[in-house]
């Protein structure tokens, strides 16, 4: 049972999936939910909201700083969050590939040191590499990486340094490490305005006069529900087999540009959608599509929420903010 779990990367965008969930809810009526955060009062006056919720604790702390981590607490379980995926590429290469392993090493050093007994950390389907064209969806056990010269990789290599230090540190302390390999989202707190196609598209059918696809739209790509996301991430850290990896996404592929006249479609009919590049016919489609078996067969999850209703809700949720012009 999960009675005091620390979760890293609790005011991104993970973390408000997993407080905005009905399960955390649930959780945190019999727990107490501890959220480490480098300013949590700029969160908490941003997002007033989450001053609420019951049994939830806020600690000042950064994952890259080991002395400001809460040594003297006692966790039964760690869900480690903290990747900035969002503004990452705004850092160098090397600083994305430091934060996420040292602070993956200081937060499982923490896990140990405070008595958790589960840890779940939150990889990304960027440890596969390119998806090969002859590849429908990537299961756990694709053999691809990324490769290893190039400095754009940082993210992908950081991912499988911290996922292998997961694994070494659970087979020296017996701290039972799980991994979820995150493919990509939408819900009412992805933001709009940075480099998630769907963000950008959800964005312009509330505010500007056309949908616009920069690229060519031929990519394909699977989107899962953010409440989806939150109940995907509590199960396998409570659940998931130790020492195991699975995919966290939907297996509902769509292409980008179909992508786009569906967002149309749903939340702003009337808009015509702009597709700027120019396709090959003769590429090869680039894709980004789990394969979910695992996951389905071992714990019984699956995509509860559809992409169309996914879409419908996150526009709902943006317009009650206020957004400008909707």
């Amino acid at each position: 049972m999960i009675t005091r779990v620390l979760l890293t990367g609790g005011t991104g965008f993970f973390g408000k999936a997993l407080l905005r969930s009905c399960s955390l809810l649930k959780i945190s009526s019999a727990s107490r939910i501890y959220i480490l955060s480098r300013s949590p009062e700029a969160f908490l006056a941003v997002n007033p909201e989450f001053r609420e919720l019951p049994s939830i604790t806020f600690i000042k702390g950064d994952i890259q700083q080991r002395d400001s981590l809460p040594w003297g607490h006692s966790f039964t379980h760690v869900l480690h969050a903290a990747t900035d995926s969002t503004f990452g590429p705004s850092l160098t290469p090397l600083q994305r590939y430091d934060q996420i392993v040292d602070g993956t090493r200081n937060i499982l050093d923490l896990a140990v040191a405070t008595g958790a007994r589960r840890f779940l950390l939150t990889s990304s389907g960027a440890i596969y590499g390119p998806q090969p064209v002859n590849l429908a969806a990537i299961p756990e056990n694709w053999p691809g990486s990324p490769p290893l010269t190039e400095p754009s990789t940082a993210y992908a290599q950081g991912k499988r340094a911290a996922e292998h230090l997961c694994g070494l540190v659970g087979e020296q302390h017996g701290l039972k490490t799980v991994v979820a390999r995150c493919f990509a989202f939408v819900g009412p707190d992805l933001p709009l305005n940075v480099h998630f196609a769907i963000g950008n598209f959800i964005r312009d059918a509330l505010t500007a006069d056309a949908i616009t696809v920069s690229g060519d739209g031929t990519p394909f790509r699977t989107y899962l529900d953010q409440s989806d996301l939150a109940h995907w991430l509590l199960t396998l850290l409570e659940h998931g087999r130790p020492g195991q990896a699975y995919n966290v996404g939907s297996d509902e592929e769509i292409s980008i540009a179909a992508l786009a006249h569906q967002v149309r479609d749903i939340l702003a009919p009337d808009k015509p959608v702009h597709i700027l590049g120019q396709s090959d016919p003769s590429a090869a489609r680039n894709r980004y599509v789990p394969e979910i078996r695992k996951a389905q067969q071992e714990l019984g999850l699956n995509v509860r929420i559809p992409l169309a209703e996914a879409i419908r809700r996150s526009g709902e949720a943006y317009r009650q903010m206020g957004l400008p012009n909707v």
